[in-house]
């Protein structure tokens, strides 16, 4: 065997080790389903012991790196799959619909979350070369691959889990190092695109703010674009290009979910829920609710509140 083999195949054996000892330590530390803090502020676990359907989910800006099993997200039939190979990286807040694929009780979905600093990622920007903004499909919301590197500071990471003494000042220093990878990877160009002042993608993020905050309120698309500082047209096209989906629909599918959690979570029925998100009828939410999650509010709920906890956990990555 020649040394570049020699070489490759001791690369491919210490990656190997190195998954091995990650997906060990998340199992040890995400016992149950669902979601779960750590004492890393911004970093989460996720477990789930069973596949999950396709259902509508909210995800928020993150990183999320899978030990074990499989994940897909799809954006306007677009389809993005996470796994061992790869990791998510979520620039903004995206409704997407979301499945978990392989897991089960021995070898169950086991998954990393990292909350993203905006403010650290665009503290690196100096130090990397932005490439320039192109006018094609740039979602904030992609997977990419797993690279040795990327794999080695994310198990340094977790094993801070395990040395609280040194996580104050190491954990920091692991999650900078984290955003870089991520800045610097195939496809970090979306993310540095978010990060770079006043490209389109960040002015598309001031509406896509400005939505999340007043969705229950009637909004008119020039005031995103004035927010955005862009026209309406740029908006428009910009705003779709990133989300997949209208301002429109996109501040419709904030509002829905946002009902949902209000109704599963506080108790509220369907018509207050309706009415605090935003609607004038109940019975267009209803409509619109079924459309979006494929039977009526009270249905739903009621198939939700019967499953077990990862059904409705581990989808809002």
């Amino acid at each position: 065997m020649n040394p570049v083999s020699i070489k490759r195949e001791m690369q491919t054996e210490s990656t190997t080790l190195q998954q091995n000892e990650l997906t060990q330590r998340l199992a040890r530390h995400a016992r149950q389903n669902g979601l779960q803090t750590t004492a890393i502020n911004g970093v989460e676990l996720l477990r789930a012991d069973s596949p999950t359907r396709l259902m509508p989910a909210v995800y928020q800006p993150c990183l999320c790196f899978v030990a074990q099993g499989s994940k897909r997200a799809l954006l306007n039939g677009a389809s993005y799959t996470y796994d061992p190979l790869h990791y998510l990286v979520v620039s903004m807040t995206m409704p997407v619909y979301a499945e978990i694929t392989d897991a089960s009780p021995a070898n169950p979905y086991l998954a990393l979350r990292i909350k993203i600093d905006s403010a650290e990622l665009a503290a690196l920007l100096p130090n990397i070369h932005v490439a320039a903004h192109r006018d094609s499909s740039n979602h904030a919301l992609y997977s990419t691959a797993m690279t040795t590197p990327m794999l080695d500071v994310v198990l340094r990471l977790v094993r801070l889990f395990d040395s609280p003494q040194d996580s104050a000042v190491l954990a920091p220093l692991a999650l900078r190092e984290i955003y870089y990878r991520a800045l610097t990877s195939e496809l970090g160009e979306r993310l540095q695109q978010v990060m770079a002042t006043d490209s389109y993608a960040q002015r598309v993020g001031r509406a896509i703010e400005l939505l999340r905050n007043q969705y229950h309120f009637p909004l008119r698309v020039q005031t995103l674009a004035d927010a955005a500082h862009m026209s309406l047209s740029s908006l428009h096209h910009h705003f779709k290009s990133i989300t997949a989906m209208s301002p429109l629909q996109y501040q419709k599918q904030l509002r829905l979910h946002e009902a949902r959690r209000l109704m599963l979570n506080d108790g509220m029925d369907a018509s207050n829920a309706s009415y605090r998100v935003g609607y004038a009828s109940p019975s267009q939410f209803s409509r619109d609710y079924k459309r979006l999650f494929g039977s009526p509010p009270k249905q739903q709920l009621m198939t939700i509140r019967a499953a077990t906890p990862s059904n409705t956990n581990v989808l809002s990555e």
